[in-house]
């Protein structure tokens, strides 16, 4: 455990950038391909689509924003799945962009905790755009989120906070992932191992913290040397440091340069130059005036995160409100003799509670490992099925005032087939610089708030927090 201090000891400020100035420079639109809804907690007023129809990205980039997300879900499916999908939102967003007249970019949004499909995903990415003429080259690793305790000092990755002190990530529950685990935090390291050795440390380029703050111009001549999608892995410790590689970019891309982006969730936000959105009020997250009508007194929090923090922030609401909960029981619906009444019970105990006020609807029972990674993937996506099933009967025996999803996977499953939405507006964070608030513009509960609740950022407290904001 290192305190900050300790990790920058001798590491100067970075010249302060103005948003304006980032803003200002734009000359693409970036298309975010995000393998689950909670990259979208660092942004607001922009619009995402669940569904990657070429009609959908148009109606995106329409809006004239200088980014849209596009919901891939990609860390819930397996790796042949994660590139399908990935091909055809890069195939179908460089149609819409050839379209409505708009040039674009790519990023990959993913894990500030480092997990998801690497380097799958961005290699994707780099194949399509190179077919089309496109030279990619370097990939810009930049998966630090200050808003959440995720940093990158000297190319090593740490998770922690200000008060607490900092650990390299992968000494965390996070690096214990089923699916994604990792050992090294040093991300030269990470990326060979996550490529088995293809790409070897030392061939990773490192822009460190030193020079990113203190030398654009030695931070340019290194982004504008890399080729044949060098690896890139960037320092980062506060939001300024990353409007100071958004500014470097910017020269470099001006250069002549290519990259496709591999981030945490606040990259986009200072890459396009927005300013941090203060937390919404409980004016502002009202449900919208198209909202349907219900006679629920409060709103529904699905929880499908199964990290140990979402757990203590379940347990802080609990003790907090007395929010009733009621359980989906794991080793219940992966039983197909008893799954269906399982679910149709559930929902009926949830839709009666809405009611009263809010309900806590959440996976529990004992836990039911996979022999493998895939199998615990399809687990997953079984279990995830049935949250789904649950979320549909809610909402139509009764609608309610809002609903938060806890978890990335959740969220995404819980947007776009439990509430049918294919198009929402994010209209800003809870918290500061965390938990997205959406407004869905389409589907069943259209005009409800949605909240995208990652399963781990905050502290125990601030579920309870959202909540309270929410019901005020």
């Amino acid at each position: 455990m290192k305190t900050l201090d300790e990790l920058t000891t001798g590491i100067p400020a970075g010249p302060a950038v103005d948003p304006a100035q980032v803003s200002a420079a734009l000359t693409r639109a970036l298309v975010v391909l995000d393998d689950d809804p909670t990259g979208t907690q660092s942004v607001a007023d922009l619009p995402v689509v669940t569904g990657w129809a070429v009609e959908d990205l148009e109606w995106a980039l329409a809006t004239g924003a200088s980014a849209v997300y596009v919901m891939t879900n990609s860390r819930s499916l397996d790796p042949a799945e994660a590139a399908r999908v990935n091909t055809e939102v890069v195939t179908n967003a460089l149609a819409a962009a050839n379209s409505v007249g708009r040039e674009i970019a790519f990023v990959s949004r993913s894990d500030s905790t480092l997990r998801g499909h690497f380097p799958l995903e961005p290699d994707t990415i780099a194949d399509l755009l190179e077919r089309a003429g496109t030279r990619v080259d370097g990939i810009v690793l930049s998966p630090a989120f200050p808003d959440a305790g995720r940093i990158t000092v000297h190319g090593t990755h740490y998770a922690g906070s200000a008060q607490t002190g900092f650990v390299p990530v992968g000494d965390t529950e996070f690096a214990a992932d089923k699916t994604f685990g990792y050992r090294a935090s040093y991300l030269p390291e990470w990326v060979a191992e996550k490529t088995a050795g293809v790409t070897r440390a030392q061939d990773v380029v490192v822009i460190d913290l030193e020079m990113l703050r203190t030398d654009e111009d030695a931070v340019v001549d290194r982004l504008t040397s890399v080729h044949n999608r060098t690896p890139t892995a960037v320092d980062c410790v506060e939001e300024n440091d990353l409007l100071l590689l958004a500014r470097a970019l910017q020269r470099a891309e001006a250069a002549g340069a290519n990259f496709v982006y591999r981030v945490g969730p606040p990259f986009v936000r200072a890459r396009i130059g927005q300013v941090p959105h203060a937390p919404l009020t409980p004016e502002q997250a009202r449900p919208a005036d198209f909202a349907p009508a219900s006679d629920a007194a409060g709103g529904l929090i699905v929880v499908g995160s199964h990290v140990g923090l979402t757990g203590r922030q379940v347990d802080a609401l609990r003790e907090a409100t007395g929010t009733p909960e009621v359980v989906v029981d794991v080793p219940t619906v992966l039983d197909p003799d008893r799954r269906d009444a399982h679910v149709e019970q559930v929902a009926e105990q949830a839709a009666a509670a809405l009611r009263e006020g809010n309900v806590v609807v959440r996976r529990g029972g004992a836990f039911v490992a996979g022999r493998d990674a895939e199998e615990s993937l399809e687990f997953a996506r079984r279990v995830s099925a049935a949250v789904v099933e649950i979320v549909q009967r809610i909402v139509a025996a009764r609608c309610p005032r809002f609903v938060i999803a806890k978890g990335g996977i959740t969220s995404s499953d819980v947007a776009s087939r439990g509430l049918g939405m294919r198009r929402a507006l994010v209209r800003g964070p809870m918290l500061p610089g965390i938990v997205s608030l959406w407004e869905p513009q389409d589907g069943p509960a259209a005009g409800v708030p949605y909240i995208v609740f990652a399963g781990n950022v905050g502290d125990e407290n601030s579920l309870t927090a959202v909540v309270r904001t929410l019901n005020a």
